[in-house]
């Protein structure tokens, strides 16, 4: 189902939604709430029976017969010259896919972080140039990168724009499966989008209950993540997630302890369904050796059948001399490593890369080899928000880990690239 064709789903209630850490401060509650009664008339942008094949076939990597590549934008972008087409952000992630398919014998079951990525958590509510202060960017689907105060006012009607925006991604999709036969077999047959559930009164404007089996479903997308910023447990976040059945994960960052993994459980996945619950962890390179070893050990203990896949970039993010945010490419492949060992000394399946990538050849993260180095950032800076790999290192960090995702495959050891990084 896509926003093109209409269903019988029913639709939620979606206008008592609270205002909750990392939600904006829209400044007209009315023009929301109509914004948000139009969302929920309109034709849900996935559909449930598309969501379920996604449980399936996210179920067959948790039983360690498949990987996981989810990629894409850090922030995907309305309009302008720095939208990436649709089809070069597919071929790069196919690309990428056939690499890990190939070296690691493991068939790739391929997600993008796109047709909704366009809402960002932010560490600060403001940003501030020279004298003047104004709200932080927060994605497209709130406000905008330029630097005003009109453009930076969170505005409801772009809650709409959202919808218009990732339904062109998803007709795109659509029209490049009937075209490219050979682009969606290097995908792995099948294409699903995911994005933050971030914007609550987006998300559940667009939640249907599906009339054939009575069950609810965020059909924003098909795989919806919570970030590290709104996984509290008790938050509304994590409330949402716990109430469609759509796969959900939820990013594991270096504040998590034992609790927090088996409290997850409980809430996401009490019924230990396999497909239904994924943990990314963005624990940074140094970090993910001792910290991520308790938490699939109780994840185990609990007896979930929970999907594993690494984010190797948000942990590894620091900011240039000069100002820019950026990342190291051998810190990422560092912690891809060390995911990789840890879940090989516990017999545990390292089920999958969560990436934020572009095809666009950018100089947004600093890598020793391609060089990219600190001096060439500004050549070709065109983020968003966060840095992303461009398709060049995206696709040798697809090289790196094939081998290593072999079943079989010989152990590697992190802590020779731990002291090098320093």
């Amino acid at each position: 189902m896509t926003a093109s064709t209409n269903t019988a789903l029913s639709g939620a209630n979606p206008l008592h939604v609270p205002v909750e850490h990392q939600q904006p401060h829209w400044p007209d509650p009315d023009e929301l709430a109509d914004v948000v009664r139009t969302l929920g008339s309109l034709p849900a942008l996935v559909s449930p029976s598309d969501c379920d094949e996604l449980r399936r076939r996210l179920a067959a990597v948790a039983r360690g017969e498949a990987f996981l590549l989810q990629g894409g934008d850090c922030a995907e972008l309305f309009a302008g010259p720095l939208i990436e087409p649709t089809r070069d952000k597919l071929r790069c992630l196919a690309d990428m896919a056939a690499v890990l398919a190939s070296g690691s014998g493991l068939p790739s079951l391929t997600v993008g972080r796109l047709a909704g990525q366009y809402a960002k958590p932010r560490s600060m509510g403001t940003e501030t140039r020279g004298d003047r202060v104004l709200p932080v960017y927060r994605g497209d689907a709130v406000n905008d990168l330029r630097f005003d105060a009109e453009a930076r006012t969170p505005n409801p009607q772009r809650l709409l724009a959202a919808y218009r925006a990732a339904d062109r991604v998803l007709s795109d999709i659509r029209r490049l499966r009937t075209r490219s036969h050979a682009l969606f077999t290097d995908l792995g047959g099948d294409f699903f989008t995911s994005h933050e559930a971030l914007l609550l009164p987006y998300e559940t404007a667009l939640t249907r209950s599906d009339p054939a089996s009575g069950r609810k479903y965020g059909l924003s997308g098909h795989l919806l993540w919570i970030g590290e910023r709104t996984r509290q447990l008790n938050g509304p976040h994590m409330a949402f997630v716990a109430s469609v059945h759509n796969p959900v994960a939820v990013k594991i960052g270096p504040t998590a302890t034992r609790t927090d993994i088996a409290e997850l459980i409980e809430l996401i996945d009490p019924h230990r369904e396999p497909g239904r619950l994924t943990f990314i962890t963005r624990l940074g390179a140094h970090a993910v050796h001792d910290m991520l070893p308790p938490l699939v050990d109780e994840v185990v203990t609990r007896g979930s059948p929970a999907t594993w896949v690494c984010d190797p970039v948000h942990g590894n993010t620091f900011t240039a001399a000069d100002g820019i945010k950026t990342r190291q490419f051998e810190a990422i492949w560092a912690e891809v490593r060390g995911f990789i060992e840890v879940h090989r000394a516990l017999g545990t399946h390292p089920g999958g890369l969560h990436l934020e990538l572009t095809s666009r050849n950018v100089t947004e993260c600093m890598d020793n080899h391609t060089p990219v180095h600190e001096r060439d950032l500004h050549l070709r800076y065109e983020t968003a928000c966060d840095p992303r790999l461009n398709g060049g290192q995206a696709l040798e960090l697809a090289r790196l880990a094939a081998p290593l995702l072999r079943p079989g495959a010989q152990s590697v050891d992190l802590l020779q690239d731990a002291a090098t990084l320093g």
